[in-house]
């Protein structure tokens, strides 16, 4: 079995629940924050919704530089629906999981650098970038949303078991 066989239904199983989650999120309250040091709820959205985004970047670039020449790299634009929130969220996921899919062992052992003005911030192989910074801080991010959610009164949906709003699951 090759690496990326190997995470494959990890990511399939992590950006199916990203998905049931950020269906959740209401146009109403796209502006709303838990505090004024959080990102609004569709910030947060439209950063899991851009993060699959970065199996691509992992993939196909040897780094990616935050800030070439002392220049912060722009935001990717904030999704001004729903609609376009999980339009965007489907996109990426596909993109992600093709580039995956065709990595060889090779490939995925190989480091990858996440640079800011030149300096890197840390290297590691592909299959651990994969890992920690496409699924781990997906499930990060998620689990916030699923806290904007619940103080919000919105059910938080089932993604490993049970949750409070959906116990038969």
């Amino acid at each position: 079995m090759t690496i990326s066989e190997t995470l494959l239904p990890e990511f399939d199983q992590e950006m199916a629940g990203t998905r049931k989650t950020l269906e959740r999120v209401p146009e109403a309250k796209f502006g709303w924050k838990p505090h004024e040091k959080s990102g609004t709820m569709i910030w947060l959205a439209g950063h899991l919704a851009n993060l699959p985004e970065w199996a691509v970047y992992t993939i196909k670039e040897e780094a990616l530089d935050m800030a070439p020449n002392g220049v912060k790299m722009s935001p990717p634009p904030t999704p001004k629906s729903s609609k376009e929130l999980l339009e965007q969220f489907d996109q990426n996921v596909k993109a992600a999981r093709a580039a995956i899919a065709g990595a060889s062992d090779a490939d995925l052992a190989k480091n990858w650098s996440l640079l800011m003005n030149g300096q890197t911030l840390f290297s590691m192989p592909r299959a651990a970038c994969l890992r920690t910074w496409v699924m781990n801080h997906n499930v990060h991010h998620r689990a916030q949303l699923g806290v904007y959610l619940r103080l919000n009164g919105i059910a938080v949906p089932a993604i490993y078991g049970p949750s409070a709003d959906e116990p038969g699951m």
